[in-house]
């Protein structure tokens, strides 16, 4: 390969694969580093932009610019599924938030969080936990919802984790810790 084709394949490498990027593989018939996540391949992007800049002779005459443009913006991978997550959360609101569920914290709460749990679950005892305590300094409405009781409403959201934390514009699958609920819950 000459040096050009060889700045060209880095150049194009951290395009692809670098922060915001489309996505591991993105643009390329092999596929290759599929595999890395998103930590990954910006740590692979941080060491291959250290080497071209180390090597600028590799670069001269190539257009970066229009190398490391994504052809795919991130968020239009997902559309679709978020667009249809959004419209089931809709579709069961009531169902998911209703004051007349069980529950607790201020029925008329600024923000509302459906929790999926299930018996002898360790980690539903603590999100339960974790969300009483934030209901306390947090304008804050939980319903519980039991994944086994209340199996129709979790396979309609596809839900099939306990516990599964609902708010009204998002779903959160398995435990968070209460540092991360509290970021979700000042949004």
């Amino acid at each position: 390969m000459r040096k050009t084709g060889i700045a060209a394949a880095l150049a194009t490498a951290v395009g692809l694969w670098g922060p915001g990027a489309a996505g591991a593989g993105a643009g390329t018939a092999s596929g290759l580093l599929s595999n890395l996540g998103p930590a990954d391949r910006e740590i692979l992007h941080d060491e291959m932009v250290e080497i071209l800049a180390g090597l600028p002779e590799l670069l001269a005459g190539v257009d970066l610019i229009a190398i490391s443009t994504p052809a795919v913006e991130a968020g239009d991978i997902y559309a679709e599924h978020i667009e249809a997550d959004l419209a089931d959360l809709a579709a069961h609101r009531d169902d998911l938030f209703s004051p007349d569920r069980p529950g607790f914290g201020t029925p008329d709460a600024a923000v509302t969080v459906a929790l999926f749990t299930a018996a002898d679950c360790p980690d539903c005892a603590r999100a339960e936990a974790d969300l009483r305590a934030l209901a306390e300094t947090h304008d804050l409405r939980v319903t519980l919802l039991d994944i086994d009781a209340d199996a129709a409403l979790a396979q309609a959201l596809e839900l099939d984790i306990a516990p599964s934390y609902v708010f009204e514009d998002m779903m959160l699958r398995g435990h968070m810790p209460a540092i991360v609920l509290e970021g979700y819950l000042a949004r």
